[in-house]
């Protein structure tokens, strides 16, 4: 295994990293309330990320996500390319790329995604019906991607007759929404559920890489508070509590940044990456949250301020803990997962 970034990796995540420093500031976010930045996202698509992805691949995704987490920024990054550019690059037919891609690269279109699934969804006489109580920036997407009972994957048109979108809010301002599918058509995606888990897992690596950027941001913020207010005539960090809690918060962002690196450089060599996807998000999961809660308690008082920055990766951290299955759904699912192998390895 090799995660040293290519050339095109490195260029693009530095481009991420001044655009979402320069423009993720603490006063836009508190701006722009629980909506997306329209403004970011449109300075994003200029510069041709999101069309990136498709050169760089989901290491390189992962790459631009960690930069996204660090600001908290509110833009549909991870879901567009994730259930909209990648879906339709790896599962898609010629005519679908050819259609649906140009959109999703200039940021005229934006996707998202019902997943997991939950079987709320079933289809009968070739329309869809159920609902999905929420989808993180369902409220901006112009697609939805959805899996039928079935764990058929299928593209909707946010606007399309029979689909209804309701706002809702969520732990983390996700521009989120309800989806509702009452006899609405959609176009077919892929070869059924081998196309609906290799999608999930996509994801589940892709946001692993956000739940990175989101802990070592949260890590930074405290570091820095810890290191500049003084108590008793000495900064906060030299006391060995401080130390070790803000130690065992460097490790645990370590650990999921480099199980995404895995499970992402595995899927972009075409190598089995079901197993290190449910890995990258067990930890995204457990130590997010151990990590964000212990931003917030290194910041003492001041981390019990709601509006104070570091709240944000606090709220960050949660959602993306209970996203596509949280720890113990996910540890369950990976061991059922290898208890199969083993039993066809013996068989």
């Amino acid at each position: 295994m090799d995660f040293t970034p290519s050339e095109g990796q490195s260029a693009a995540q530095g481009l991420a990293a001044r655009i979402f420093g320069d423009l993720s500031t603490h006063e836009r976010l508190a701006a722009a309330g629980t909506g997306t930045d329209a403004e970011l996202w449109k300075e994003l698509c200029a510069a041709g990320l999101p069309g990136a992805v498709e050169d760089i691949g989901l290491l390189g995704l992962v790459l631009l996500l960690e930069e996204q987490g660090r600001t908290t920024a509110q833009v549909p990054f991870a879901a567009t390319c994730v259930y909209g550019l990648l879906a339709v690059a790896e599962h898609g037919t010629a005519e679908q790329r050819e259609r649906l891609l140009p959109g999703l690269r200039d940021g005229t279109a934006v996707a998202t995604g019902v997943f997991p699934a939950r079987g709320g969804v079933h289809t009968s006489g070739g329309a869809l019906y159920g609902a999905a109580p929420w989808a993180p920036w369902l409220r901006d997407a112009t697609h939805v991607l959805v899996a039928d009972a079935d764990r058929a994957l299928w593209i909707v048109e946010a606007g399309a007759p029979g689909v209804a979108v309701t706002p809702v809010e969520t732990t983390a301002p996700w521009s989120a929404g309800r989806l509702v599918l009452d006899g609405a058509r959609g176009e077919r995606l892929g070869d059924g559920p081998e196309a609906y888990a290799a999608v999930l897992a996509t994801a589940r690596t892709a946001f692993a890489g956000l739940q990175a950027g989101v802990c070592a941001g949260s890590l930074a913020r405290a570091v820095h508070h810890t290191v500049t207010r003084e108590q008793f005539g000495r900064p906060l960090s030299t006391n060995q509590g401080v130390l070790l809690r803000a130690a065992d918060a460097h490790m645990d962002t370590e650990a999921i940044r480099v199980t995404a690196y895995e499970a992402a450089w595995r899927h972009d060599e075409r190598r089995e990456c079901g197993a290190q996807a449910l890995t990258a998000a067990w930890w995204a999961s457990e130590a997010g949250k151990r990590v964000v809660h212990a931003g917030q308690h290194l910041h003492g008082g001041t981390g019990a301020d709601l509006d104070h920055p570091v709240h944000r990766h606090f709220l960050w951290g949660r959602q993306l803990d209970a996203y596509l299955g949280c720890g113990s759904e996910v540890l369950e699912e990976l061991g059922l997962l290898l208890a199969d192998s083993r039993r066809e390895d013996a068989s």
